[in-house]
């Protein structure tokens, strides 16, 4: 299923804890929510699609 999702332990340093509170609280999302937009985001501009979209199969030449 597509909606499903996993969790896992994140250790981060308080500093940066607090730093992407402030960020998800300017941005009405929850820290969790914040953490997935972000990591969604740097794997759209790493791969040049969205990771969460299926991935396109290349057309095969005849």
């Amino acid at each position: 299923m597509a909606d499903e999702k996993k969790g896992f332990l994140l250790r981060i340093p308080p500093p940066l804890l607090d730093d992407l509170r402030r960020w998800a609280e300017q941005d009405l999302r929850s820290i969790n929510g914040q953490i997935e937009w972000i990591l969604r985001n740097a794997l759209k501009e790493r791969l040049g699609r969205d990771p969460l979209e299926p991935a396109q199969q290349k057309k095969r030449k005849a």
